[in-house]
């Protein structure tokens, strides 16, 4: 996807966003997929998230990121709703400016430096769609509206997931194993872990089935791999250790 149609998605998702929070009756609700804060917590995570990331790719290779911030011991986020739909544009608006200055292919910090995706802005920008996307499903499940992901932030989505979150070069310390995803929007992919890390390639259409096999919509395997769905959710068939494994692991400790 060319950077200009990743930073129009953000734009997109960022607006979802902010609709949803807005029609929020009270901000004061728990959020069932992020169980530890509240709509209005998760709008102040949402928005110090998207200012750090403006600073991150401002600084440029080689910096060091900016401190994190807790929604709940840093409450930097308007309580008045006119006022917090205008922070969190400004704060997406923060982030995208960087982004355009940067450029896609400008090096800056990130914390996936042992997987397939480049440390370049362009690389960020294309994780920020999806952060954007599932909180906004957050916030929708917490008003009982939850709406499917885009299909085309979702298709996008399993990608980036499995070459910047599950991608790494780090030896895979269980048994080999194959994990095989198909979206019925007709995209497909394979995990391979093995002694060489874990990483994620194209699948032909005559591979022999992997020793998992997860077959669902775009958005539901994002869902899934996000932990907002159950594997049960979705079509699978085989040995689902390597998956649960794979979900468990740290390969940093």
């Amino acid at each position: 996807m060319e950077f200009p149609e990743v930073l129009r998605l953000i734009e997109d998702r960022s607006a979802a966003f902010r609709a949803a929070i807005a029609s929020a009756p009270d901000l004061d609700v728990q959020v069932p997929s992020c169980p530890d804060w509240t709509l209005r917590e998760l709008a102040q995570h949402l928005g110090d998230g998207r200012r750090r990331q403006a600073a991150v790719v401002a600084a440029g290779p080689g910096a060091e990121p900016p401190a994190r911030t807790d929604p709940k011991g840093a409450p930097t986020a308007p309580r008045e709703r006119e006022a917090l739909d205008a922070w969190l544009a400004e704060s997406t608006g923060l982030m995208l400016d960087a982004m355009r200055e940067a450029g896609p292919d400008r090096g800056c910090w990130t914390w996936w430096g042992r997987s397939q995706a480049p440390e370049t802005s362009g690389a960020v920008a294309r994780h920020q769609v999806q952060e954007i996307a599932v909180h906004t499903y957050d916030v929708q499940l917490a008003l009982g509206a939850a709406r499917p992901l885009p299909t085309d932030v979702a298709v996008e989505g399993v990608d980036e997931f499995l070459t910047t979150v599950s991608a790494t070069t780090v030896p895979w310390p269980f048994e080999p194993a194959a994990i095989d995803l198909h979206a019925t929007e007709g995209r497909s992919w394979r995990l391979t872990l093995d002694a060489g890390g874990v990483r994620c390639d194209g699948l032909a259409a005559d591979a022999e089935p992997g020793d998992l096999v997860v077959r669902g919509t775009a958005g539901d395997l994002v869902l899934y791999l996000y932990a907002r769905l159950p594997l049960d959710a979705l079509e699978h068939t085989g040995d689902t250790g390597p998956m649960e494994r794979l979900a468990e692991w740290d390969p940093n400790e």
